[in-house]
Parts: structure tokens; C-alpha cells; sequence
């Protein structure tokens, strides 16, 4: 079997047996991980550029020792430093980047939409490392990967997004996921970060982090994104932090086995406790660890299949 599109743009267009396929490949490249020299032949004479619109340090250094260790030629493109700072259009570098004939191009930008309008332009495969507050499909994808070894399943798994749903590409790409593998997804939040009609997406939405949390058996807490609103929705960080912070007090309430996931960046004691986040039942450093087996199983069914 093989990813049906060219391009990774959306947890939402991908099958079942899409992700199957993804999460299957990343545990066999897995074992890369534990050998003394990280690194095979697969990509050898393969290019990925990394084109990255936002600032990343985990998901374009991922992508980049990802694309490394397959033997790729990785080259990393710094907007600042483009011909976009003298007034080029992003569609006249993305042509011109494209006509260098990359076989992946991962774009981030704060742009929904921009990957997919890169991927009609040209002819290499293009991968969505985040687009505005649309989608992050390989950072869903660590995320289920790290369920399923921790849980073995996702049917009947009760899966509990807490914090700036609205403004999070993380938690839209995790629904999706979540619930075409068959767990009950529940995502909380304050009502202003709560985006109308989000039920429509498959999930139930709830204001009181309590009731979101009662028999879960994962919970995901997102971080504020500050960055892409315009105003305070909430009267203080403090506030915030008083409601809707994972505590021991609320942890209670899940499950006795419940994962802890973070995408990261964390801000200590305002989603997460410092005690919870570097607790037992925290998998935040192994999803930083899957998700360079993600993004490797990316690149490979893109660039390496599809060359056979």
C-alpha cells in the first residue's frame, strides 16, 4: 500500500489505512533510532528543503535529522534571509524553489492554506509542518503513534484535548486523527477559545477541564497561542492557570494509567505542573523522540516509494 496523494497536507484527508500505513512504517524505522551509527541509505540522492515561514526549533530540527538519517541532502530555508525580504512574492519562490527539483518540500506558515497552494504549484511532494491554526498532520501522527505503544489500541480510548483549542493546528489534526481510529475525542477550554460549532468536527467540548478529564485515558494539554490573537481572552494567566492547569487534583479524576501529552512548548505551571509534566505518566520527550520515526516515515513514503 501507498499514500494515495503526492502531498501531506491534512490529517483530514488522509484514510484509516493511511495512518495505519504512516504509523506502521515509523515503528519499523523505529529501530534506526538504537543503532550506533543513526543512519541507512533509503533517500541517498534525494533532496528535502525545509521551508519554514515560522520560527520551530522541534518540528524543522525533527524533520531535518529525520531526513538525515534516510540519507537526504536536507536544506534549510530561512525567510529572513530570502529574497522574500526584498519584496519577492512567496508564490515567485516557491516556483523558483521548485524549479531546483526537490523530490519533499516541508512548509510551515502562519498562512492556512499556503501548503496546499504550494503543492498545485509544483511538481515535488510537499508536506504541511503547520499552517496557521489549520493543521499539523505529522505532530498528530507522533501523537498517535505514542498512544499506540503506550495503549495498544485507539478504539474506545477516551482522549482529552485541554487548552487553546481555537487557535490550535495541534488539536484540529489531533481530532481528526483521534476519531478515525476509533477513540472518543473531548476537547475543553475556555469558552472564548473554544471555536463555534467544533462539535461538528466529531468531538464534545466542554468549559470545565473536570468534566473533560473524568475516565480519560489521555490527556493533551496545548499550550496559549498568544501569537495569533489579538486580545486577551481570558482576565489573567494566573486566572488561566487556576482553571485550567493539569494539577494532581484534577489528574485524579482519569484514569489510573493516564498518558500526559504535550506538544511543547510547555509553559510550566500555567497548562501543566511541573510535578505532572516530569511525572511517571508523562510521554512529552518520547513524542519529541516518535516524532522524528513520523517524519521519517513521511519523507520515505513520499520521496522513497513513489521513486520504485
Amino acid at each position: 500500500m501507498r499514500l494515495v496523494s503526492k502531498d501531506l497536507l491534512g490529517i483530514e484527508k488522509l484514510t484509516r489505512e493511511e495512518i495505519e500505513l504512516i504509523l506502521e512504517t515509523a515503528q519499523k524505522l523505529h529501530e534506526i533510532h538504537s543503532r550506533d551509527i543513526k543512519k541507512v541509505p533509503t533517500l541517498r540522492g534525494k533532496t528535502v528543503v525545509n521551508l519554514f515561514f515560522e520560527g520551530s526549533t522541534r518540528t524543522r530540527t525533527s524533520f531535518e535529522i529525520a531526513a538525515k538519517r534516510l540519507s537526504a541532502d536536507t536544506i534549510n530555508f530561512s525567510a529572513s534571509s530570502s529574497s522574500l525580504s526584498k519584496s519577492e512574492t512567496l508564490i515567485d519562490t516557491a516556483r523558483s524553489i521548485g524549479a531546483m527539483l526537490p523530490d519533499v518540500i516541508v512548509v510551515r506558515h502562519n498562512q492556512a492554506g499556503t501548503p496546499e497552494m504550494l503543492s498545485r504549484m509544483v511538481k515535488s511532494s510537499v508536506v504541511n509542518a503547520g499552517d496557521g491554526a489549520h493543521e499539523h498532520p505529522s505532530q498528530a501522527l507522533l501523537d498517535l503513534l505514542t498512544v499506540k505503544e503506550k495503549k495498544g489500541r485507539f478504539e474506545g480510548l477516551k482522549v482529552a484535548i485541554v487548552g487553546d483549542i481555537a487557535a490550535s493546528r495541534v488539536a484540529r489534526s489531533n481530532i481528526y486523527g483521534f476519531t478515525k481510529m476509533g477513540a472518543e475525542v473531548r476537547v475543553a477550554g475556555p469558552p472564548t477559545m473554544l471555536p463555534p460549532h467544533i462539535e461538528q468536527l466529531g468531538c464534545k467540548a466542554y468549559t470545565n477541564v473536570r468534566e473533560a478529564v473524568v475516565d480519560a485515558d489521555v490527556i493533551m494539554m496545548l499550550r496559549i497561542q498568544m501569537e495569533r490573537h489579538s486580545k486577551l481572552l481570558f482576565p489573567s494567566i494566573r486566572e488561566y492557570s487556576r482553571l485550567y492547569c493539569l494539577t494532581p487534583e484534577i489528574l485524579d479524576l482519569a484514569k489510573e494509567n493516564a498518558v500526559i501529552m504535550h506538544p511543547g512548548p510547555i509553559n510550566r505551571d500555567v497548562e501543566i505542573s511541573s510535578e505532572i509534566a516530569d511525572g511517571p505518566y508523562s510521554v512529552i520527550l518520547e513524542q519529541v523522540t516518535n516524532g522524528v520515526a513520523v517524519r521519517m516515515a513521511i519523507l520515505y513514503l513520499l520521496a522513497g516509494q513513489r521513486s520504485n
